[in-house]
């Protein structure tokens, strides 16, 4: 499979989703903070929107790859399924070793698809009895899972980032999330649709980031959030690997440091491109971004700060004079506070000029289209109950 991610516009024609299942079924109300959810979404409807999101893409010419088919054809070709449990085991941090040996043998007797379904979704402590037990997992009893769902899968932004040729396997910020990473780390080491893809950066480096904090502006610039859920460290390690350690354009990343708040969690709800130079932004941030260039230089990385407002730093770095910033829910306040909230900033560029947006940010997307962009509109009753857009839920692959 064909690994091109040079822009954040250019005709999209592969993508990675996840369609939400059984994990948001066994979110509930006590373990909301820790799963990073507000609210719990009714399954149902979440799979009704999210297939109209799906099929929003393939009308308009877009491959769509889950990424529970990459893993599992993965798992059952290379004969990976003890290896994979292993480690996602490790990962999930099963201490006792009766509950680990258990576990193990319970998601083993699965086979391969519904395997992974029951990874995602979590294991219950009444799912299976423990033929030993001791006064530690007596004590494991009173909690209500083995291992917990992994509801944010959805957002299929995250947890890997295609950029140029190459993958950065994230380190995810939140315990709650780590274990996605694991996926597709699966995938484009033991895949063949994914031979000799070079890898950026890994899970396992100590420092998070994440793919919604990575924006590919051009085939020489990358924009990267300085966030709630990427480090500085990070930036700077990426930065190395992809300048010095490979043959890819990028020469610029302008790292943008942000308000370190749940509501701007990652660059891309409060930032994103819709045309080759128009882009989204939440009007309150648009003045107060603080921007960093890391530009690469012959044999080390030549960092300045940047004291220009965004439009002129984009402009400059982009070297386009017609530079454009549409405010998220426009002059008005509170509907910019509102639409930034339920993702109006979060939209997904298919084509330049196309993009995918949720219907609920109306006032928005009107905006957009004075603007000439055709909007698509997607139903996110529920799907934004998890507080991420068209965006956050999908991982270009390959665009033109």
């Amino acid at each position: 499979m064909k690994v091109n991610v040079y822009s954040e516009v250019k005709k999209l024609k592969i993508v990675l989703l996840h369609r939400p299942g059984l994990e948001l079924e066994n979110i509930e109300p006590d373990l909301l903070e820790e799963l990073l959810f507000e609210d719990i979404p009714y399954l149902k409807k979440a799979q009704q929107e999210h297939d109209y999101f799906a099929k929003a893409l393939k009308d308009n010419g877009v491959e769509v790859k889950y990424v529970t088919d990459l893993l599992t054809n993965t798992l059952e070709k290379k004969g990976l399924k003890e290896q994979f449990v292993d480690e996602y085991l490790n990962l999930s941090e099963v201490k006792n070793e009766y509950i680990l040996e258990a576990l193990k043998e319970y998601l083993l007797a699965f086979e391969t698809k519904e395997m992974v379904r029951k990874i995602i979704g979590g294991v219950r402590i009444d799912e299976f009895k423990l033929t030993k037990n001791s006064f530690s997992t007596v004590v494991h009893l009173n909690k209500q899972f083995y291992l917990l769902p992994l509801p944010n899968l959805y957002f299929q932004r995250d947890p890997v980032a295609f950029v140029g040729r190459g993958a950065l396997i994230n380190r995810m910020k939140t315990k709650a999330r780590r274990r996605e990473s694991l996926f597709m780390k699966y995938v484009l080491k033991y895949s063949d649709e994914f031979s000799n893809i070079p890898i950026y950066y890994d899970m396992n480096e100590p420092f998070s980031i994440e793919g919604g904090d990575v924006l590919v502006l051009s085939d020489k610039v990358l924009a990267i959030g300085i966030s709630q859920r990427t480090d500085p460290e990070a930036i700077e390690r990426v930065a190395n690997k992809i300048f010095y350690e490979s043959d890819e354009s990028f020469d610029t990343i302008l790292a943008i440091n942000m308000p370190k708040k749940r509501a701007y969690m990652h660059l891309d709800t409060i930032f994103t491109m819709v045309s080759e130079n128009k882009f989204l932004v939440h009007s309150k941030l648009e003045t107060s971004l603080h921007v960093y260039v890391l530009k690469k230089n012959k044999d080390e990385i030549e960092v300045t700060e940047e004291d220009l407002q965004l439009e002129d730093v984009l402009k400059k770095y982009l070297e386009r004079n017609d530079i454009e910033l549409i405010k998220c829910g426009g002059d008005d306040e509170i509907a910019a506070k509102r639409e930034q909230w339920n993702d109006g900033s979060n939209v997904l560029a298919i084509s330049p000029g196309t993009v995918i947006a949720y219907e609920r940010n109306y006032v928005t997307n009107q905006l957009l289209r004075e603007k000439g962009i055709n909007v698509i509109e997607i139903p996110s009753s529920e799907l934004s109950r998890g507080r991420g857009g068209p965006r956050c839920m999908s991982m270009p692959i390959c665009r033109e």
